[in-house]
């Protein structure tokens, strides 16, 4: 016959084993009931008391403080049997439900208005007032409740409801927008925090009409269609419609937007898109104003192919020295507002955007920032400028919308939509109280405050670009040679040595000057040297190059070269030129912005260069070289949305062949460490906050850094086969 389960008291336990015989088996029984006593104050009393040994009736504080303890007694290894209607990590509570945009909103002066309304609620549902007022009078713990038992803290309770009712009078007459999405993610409101210890007893939601506001936002398909009419010279993929739609959407209600597509998906055509759509909107009215577009200037000449090959109706001015002379720009910077009445779009740099202060006494249309990230740095002057551009329209493009940190993120969306993220010390705030989180999902509430105004689609999503071709990323490693280790070694023993008597600025400022030597070391002792010469023998990088390029030039393809610096574009040309028996480009920080569109060009003609040599601060941004189906980065950026950018000149909307991408690192040396911490940062942008690498590598202690600079000379010295 089958044994049948039989529940008996604890008591039952020590009669059984009784004795000094069992006394071991009697031990064994009884630990978890000791583990568990450690973490339940409940258990430990019972457990002293010896009632724990016999059957209990609680009373209703006892049986909830029971209940709450059910994971320490489990974590003790006790399996506990509790009711269907409780669940220890949720349980079932009245709530004060706060409801944000029931109604369609109401528009001011200053923008839409929402709607906001508090009461209590259970499982959504409204109580009425009897059922309020037993709820708030109830003992803590447990109460009956529409027929079940549901958990109760009068106090929490009380405290949310007055903290929300005081907001409710206080935004009587409506939120905006940026107020309620904060309300909705659990930010502070109006520089008021909301107690953390309240928010398990309080539920924030969209009412209908935001909520259908929602849903049209995060899925642009479904918005109405909007028609740039036949001005448009190009057909758009199915997903830069959808963008163009969302931007759309999103400008018509008086929202800030970032288009964080990956590098490559068109955001230029999109926004032209736009641009043609609200001007067909505006039937030609002469009170219409211009849309201020503000790009770095070696995009200048990107922007102008773009405008006349796509739409050549819109009436550009180019503000910048490079396309229109001295005198007009001085006229323009005087009085933009009659000097720019006759345009759809103006166009300037974030470096004339920061000296014509004038641009900021203009209402424009719209502002629209491309490769927005040149704002990432709030204290910055150009980010300061744009910040105080008037419009009702912002716009910000980005395939990087952070690279090393979330104060990047702030920066970002205090110019698109300012006041979400709330002012700089609330963030900090805010990003400090996430921290603290131990789950996986810490930076939820992030996420749903920015989600509603970033628009991203990635080149690796097979919907977004199937006919993309596919990109191989792969470490090249190389050897140092004899006069590179001899010097290297030579820069680490003063380190050393000059460590001992450095602190605080002078300390930070040697370590970095090191570590530029020993990177300029791995790439050639001659960059190190400030010498002309640059034998090839004299570094194992070289030596490398040598051996890809050359496959490179037999199978007749060609290459893009990324260095950081600049003094290394000439020499590596120049080697490059022996190698495929041709003349390459060059492209760096001197080089004039008007040349540069000559020189993209020339490299995309079918007979063009075999290879370009750029160095990743002038052409890591922007360019279109799809020509290329090699791409070297020679030195390793600190960053990798940096190298990424670079990168992608090549793997882009337009690549018909597969592309290679080279990762040269210098075995033992600081370059292996540095393509270690690029893998840790890779993950930056979903959830890691990280200080910029340079920064981390100064504040290290002395061992630490020497260790991460040092040099391994077998492994550096070893061959490349």
């Amino acid at each position: 016959a089958r044994a049948k389960l039989q529940h008996l008291p604890l008591a039952e336990a020590l009669k059984q084993y009784a004795g000094e015989r069992n006394r071991e088996k009697l031990q064994t029984l009884l630990e978890p009931i000791q583990r568990a006593a450690d973490g339940s104050e409940l258990i430990r009393e019972l457990l002293v008391s010896r009632r724990l040994f016999q059957p209990q009736a609680m009373s209703i504080r006892q049986a909830y403080r029971f209940l709450k303890d059910v994971p320490a007694m489990e974590l003790a290894g006790l399996v506990v049997r509790v009711p269907d209607w409780w669940k220890a990590r949720q349980p079932a509570r009245p709530e004060v439900n706060v409801r944000i945009g029931q109604k369609q909103a109401n528009r001011d002066e200053d923008g839409s208005l929402l709607d906001f309304s508090v009461d209590v609620a259970l499982d959504g549902e409204p109580l009425t007032r009897e059922e309020r007022n037993q709820i708030l009078a109830a003992t803590d713990g447990l109460a009956l409740l529409r027929g079940k038992w549901v958990e109760v803290d009068a106090t929490k309770l009380t405290e949310a409801l007055e903290q929300w009712q005081r907001l409710e009078q206080q935004f009587a007459e409506g939120v905006d927008f940026l107020q309620g999405m904060r309300m909705l993610a659990g930010a502070s409101i109006d520089g008021q925090e909301v107690d953390a210890a309240l928010s398990g007893w309080t539920r924030v939601t969209a009412g209908d009409w935001l909520g259908d506001m929602l849903n049209q936002i995060r899925n642009p398909a479904g918005v109405v269609q909007c028609d740039p009419g036949r001005d448009l010279q190009a057909t758009l993929r199915p997903y830069q419609e959808d963008g163009v739609r969302w931007l759309w959407f999103m400008t018509r209600m008086g929202l800030g937007a970032c288009l964080a597509d990956d590098m490559g998906l068109g955001k230029t055509i999109q926004v032209i898109d736009l641009l043609l759509t609200l001007r067909r909107e505006d039937g030609g009215r002469d009170d219409v104003r211009p849309t201020l577009l503000i790009v770095p200037a070696s995009l200048i000449g990107n922007w102008k192919s773009e405008f006349e090959r796509f739409a050549p109706t819109l009436r550009v001015f180019y503000a910048h020295g490079s396309e229109v002379d001295a005198e007009q720009l001085r006229r323009v910077a005087e009085s933009p507002e009659s000097g720019l009445s006759e345009c759809d779009v103006v166009l300037t740099t974030y470096g004339l955007a920061r000296r014509m202060e004038r641009l900021a006494k203009v209402r424009w249309r719209l502002v629209v920032l491309d490769e927005a990230q040149a704002i990432k740095n709030a204290s910055s002057a150009q980010a300061k400028a744009v910040r105080r551009l008037k419009t009702s329209g912002r716009i910000a493009l980005t395939g990087t919308p952070v690279e090393n940190h979330l104060g990047e993120l702030w920066s970002l969306f205090d110019f698109c939509c300012p006041g979400l993220l709330g002012n700089a010390s609330q963030f900090k705030s805010f990003i400090k109280r996430l921290n603290r989180r131990q789950d996986a999902n810490a930076y939820g509430s992030l996420r749903q405050l920015v989600r509603p105004y970033i628009l991203r689609r990635l080149k690796t999503d097979p919907n977004i670009a199937p006919d993309l071709p596919d990109k191989t990323e792969m470490r090249a490693d190389c050897g140092l040679a004899k006069k590179q280790v001899a010097l290297y070694q030579h820069v680490l023993d003063d380190l050393r040595q000059r460590l001992e008597n450095s602190d605080g600025m002078a300390r930070r400022g040697l370590v970095l000057a090191s570590l530029m030597q020993l990177k300029q070391i791995c790439n050639h002792p001659s960059l190190y040297l400030r010498q002309d010469e640059f034998a090839p023998s004299d570094s194992g990088k070289f030596q490398r190059l040598t051996q890809i390029c050359e496959a490179i030039a037999d199978r007749q393809q060609r290459a893009l070269i990324f260095t950081q610096f600049q003094s290394m574009t000439q020499p590596l040309a120049e080697f490059l030129a022996e190698v495929f028996g041709r003349q390459g480009l060059v492209l760096h920080g001197g080089v004039p912005v008007k040349k540069r569109k000559e020189l993209v060009n020339r490299f995309q003609a079918e007979d063009g260069p075999p290879f370009f040599v750029i160095s990743v601060k002038a052409g890591g941004v922007g360019l279109n070289l799809t020509a290329a189906s090699h791409v070297v980065h020679f030195d390793r950026w600190w960053n990798p949305a940096v190298e990424n950018q670079a990168t992608d000149r090549a793997f882009r909307i337009g690549q018909k062949q597969n592309v290679l991408v080279h990762k040269f690192v210098c075995r033992g040396t600081l370059e292996e460490r540095i393509d270690r911490m690029i893998q840790d940062k890779q993950n930056l942008a979903d959830e890691v906050l990280s200080d910029g690498a340079e920064t981390m590598l100064t504040e290290m202690s002395d061992d630490e850094l020497l260790r991460f600079v040092s040099l391994d000379v077998t492994r550096a010295s070893a061959g490349d086969d």
